[in-house]
This record gives structure tokens, sequence and C-alpha cells, in this order.
């Protein structure tokens, strides 16, 4: 009996604090949810914005650029050298034939000249050159590695000349990890849950309607807003180019691959069918619901290796002038950012109009090039939220066709030259699978077909003469 006013009494007192935390708590997600509805959701889905992003990049633009001039500054002052990044390689090499340098070397060598069709011993130098300038400045390997900047972001993973130069310097980049880890990173993540959420729960709803006009209409709809939500949960600021030229109905959609989230920087802007391979897991979930509300093409794992079944898959959706079009990426990897690498033929051989579209990422903000071999999914997203922002330009090139006498692979490296050339891109013939795989044996047969081809054709002539 006597304690029990004493516990009576702090009974009294902790429910009040209790109600006062749970009060807290409810206006915060009020506020919260209200400024996510209001700033996000809702401009997400009329597709209009505030320009917040914008005045957030052109902040970002000024203090990037006072941070590189301090770190100028501080280094000559401390007579530091910096590192700077080959823009254009590290060997300055000129477009010039085999038969050109070998006949070079020949002459600066020996008295022959390469009219003589036999082997000379000094020709063994071309094959060593180019081995040795191939190891040092290799135009495959470093096409899948982040791409070098010449200016400082504020972010460690990007600057090989982190160290200390002076007290404002790291207090503003102290400042930045606060705000990129305190306060983006975890609104990011919000919107990405957000935005996934409504996909899953929006593509289903729609999908028990009847396959009519509504159902496409609302199909559309929350497909770009959904994707729009993600976009946001980048901070991803995109500029579209030639919008008159966007990808309509019954054609393929073409790419060149940087990231993963290259498939919501373009829909984002306008609605696709995807292409892909069945997956398990929240992936499976989320292809499932939105096969529901459109017709993506998924494939079995088995099927994924069946030119044909794919070829037929393909070509049986885009003769529906009704159904969206395809997105493709015909590269098949993600290269990073600098380069387009051989296109696969697949998508090429199907007769119907192409829609080539150029990305091109601004790494000042963000490197958005995902390395597969060196970073999983999860990691390489934790990457992208917490980095500033994702900025890029998207062009939407004419499009194009087919013509005639001109087979599948040159179709492809003609539209695959359009897009380096408009994303200011360098186009390669290289095939984006050596990332993972070896040379194949008729790259060197060709090489040794043209030297031989040298000597032989050499003494061709010389017999007619």
């Amino acid at each position: 009996l006597l304690f029990l006013p004493s516990n009576a009494n702090m009974g009294w007192f902790y429910f009040p604090f209790d109600n006062l935390v749970c009060m807290l708590l409810g206006i915060s997600f009020t506020v919260w949810f209200t400024l996510l509805l209001v700033f996000i959701i809702v401009p997400a889905i009329f597709g209009v914005s505030f320009g917040i992003r914008r005045l957030y990049m052109k902040t970002l633009l000024k203090v990037f650029e006072w941070a590189t001039l301090r770190i100028e500054r501080g280094a000559k002052e401390k007579n530091h050298h910096l590192y700077k990044p080959y823009t254009n390689g590290i060997i300055a090499k000129e477009p010039t034939s085999l038969e050109e340098e070998i006949k070079e070397i020949r002459r600066s060598g020996s008295n022959k000249d390469l009219g003589t069709p036999e082997f000379e011993m000094s020709d063994i130098f071309y094959f060593c050159r180019k081995g040795v300038e191939t190891i040092m400045d290799d135009e495959v390997t470093k096409r899948f590695s982040a791409e070098e900047l010449e200016s400082w972001n504020l972010l460690t993973r990007s600057n090989y000349n982190f160290q200390h130069i002076s007290l404002r310097l790291t207090v503003l980049w102290g400042l930045g990890v606060l705000i990129r880890y305190g306060f983006l990173l975890p609104l990011r993540v919000t919107l990405a849950f957000t935005g996934v959420g409504l996909l899953v729960v929006g593509t289903t709803m729609v999908g028990f309607l009847p396959n009519r006009r509504m159902k496409n209409f609302l199909s559309q709809k929350v497909h770009l807003m959904c994707y729009r939500i993600c976009v946001r949960a980048l901070t991803a600021i995109i500029t579209y180019h030639d919008s008159e030229n966007k990808p309509k109905n019954g054609g393929i959609c073409v790419a060149n691959h940087t990231s993963p989230i290259d498939v919501i920087i373009l829909a984002s802007d306008g609605c696709y069918a995807m292409v892909g391979q069945v997956h398990g897991g929240l992936m499976g979930i989320i292809q499932r619901s939105m096969v529901k509300a459109c017709p993506h093409i998924w494939f079995e794992r088995s099927e994924v290796k069946d030119r044909h079944l794919v070829a037929k898959r393909l070509s049986d959706h885009v003769e529906d002038k009704s159904k969206l079009p395809i997105l493709i990426f015909p590269e098949g990897t993600c290269i990073n950012n600098t380069s387009v690498m051989m296109f696969k033929k697949g998508s090429f051989e199907i007769g119907t109009t192409v829609y080539p579209v150029a990305i091109k990422y601004d790494p000042r903000f963000g490197d958005a090039f995902w390395n597969s071999s060196k970073y999983g999914m999860v990691n390489y997203l934790l990457r992208m939220m917490s980095s500033w922002a994702i900025v890029c330009s998207v062009w939407y090139l004419p499009p194009m066709m087919r013509e005639e006498g001109e087979d599948a692979v040159q179709f492809a490296n003609r539209v695959k030259a359009a897009i380096a050339r408009k994303g200011g891109l360098v186009d390669l013939l290289w095939d984006g699978g050596l990332k993972r795989g070896k040379v194949k044996e008729t790259f060197k047969e060709e090489q040794q077909k043209l030297y031989s081809k040298m000597l032989v054709g050499n003494q061709e002539d010389r017999s007619r003469s």
C-alpha cells in the first residue's frame, strides 16, 4: 500500500511523455507524407517539375568549381603534383594502315623496299609495338572502368588527389557527406520503395481490367508515374532533345547502354515494352505485376539462347501496331559512358522501323556506369543514391529502316554510328562480350591475313609486271 501512490505518480508522469512522443511522431509523419505527396508524387503524375533539381544542379556546379580551384591553388602552394586524366589516351595514335607502317619501318631499317615479297626481320617490330601499345592503352578494357574526371565533385571515390588541402575544403567535404548520407540517401530510399511499391500495386490492379482502351490508358499512366518517382529517387536531371522523334507503336527503340537505370531514364518520358529474362525474388514480383497491365516480353532461362524463338516473339509483337515499342540495348552489357561498342544483330534482323536513342551522362555529379564485375546491384544502387545527382541528356534520333541490299550487321553498324555521333561517344567495333570473355581467334587471324595478303599481293603484282 505504501508503494501504490509512488507507482501511480510515475505512471501519471510517463503517460503524458509517451503521448507527446506519439504526437510528435504523428506530426512528423504527416508533414513528411504531405511534402512527399505535394512535391514528388503529384508532380510525377502530371509530369511537371518545380525547377528545384535544376537550381540544385547549378548550385553544385558553382561549389565544384570553387573546390577544384582551391585544390589547384593549394597544390601549387605546397608544390604537390596533381593527377590529370588522359582525355585522349596515353599514346597518340594516328590512323595508318599496316602496309604503310611496315613500309616506314623497312625504309628506316634497311635498303629493301616493301616490294620485296619476303619476310623481313624488322617487320616484327610493328607487331611488338602494337602489342605494347595495346597493353599500355587498351581501348577495350578501359571502357569497363569508371570515367575519369578532370575536376573534383567532392566525392572521395572520384578524386585521385584526395589529401588535406585546407580546413575550409575539409569542412565542405564533411558537410557534403552529412547531406548525402544523412538527408539525401534516406529520402531517395523512401522514394525508391514508394515508386516500386506503387508500380507493383498499380499494375496489379490495372491487370484485372478487361483489355480495352481504358486499361491501356491507365497502364501507361501508372508506369509513367512510378518511373518518374524512381527518377526522383536518384535526383535525376534529364534533358530530352528532339521529342518529335520519340519511338512509336510497332517499332523497336535501341539505345547505348551505360547503366540499369537507362530503362528508368527512357521510360519516364514514354512507355515501352521491356524485353528480358524471367527472374525470381523481388524482380520476379515486379515482372509478373508489370506483364498483367502491359504486354512485356519475358523469356525463361532456357529460351534466351534460342535465337529463332526470340526473333519470333519480337516479330509477333511489332506486327501488332497497338502494342508499345520494344526497348532493347543491343550492346548486351554496360559501357562506361565514353563509347558505343558492337551492336548485336538480332534486333536488326526484324523488318521494322528502328528508333535510335543516344544517352549521355554527366559524370561530374555522379558516375552512372555499372561495373558489374566489381559491384553487386545493391552496392551499385547505394553508390548511386549516395551521389549528388544523376544528370544526363537524351537525344531521340530520326527513325531508320534497313536499306535495300543491306544486311543486319551493316544496318546495326549504321545505327550505332548515328548514336555515337549524336551522343559525342567513341564508335568502337569491338564486342562488349570481351568484358568477360577472351578475344576470338578470328580477330587474331585477321591481322595474319592482312600481313600475308600484303606479301602475296606484292608478289602477284611483280609477276604480272
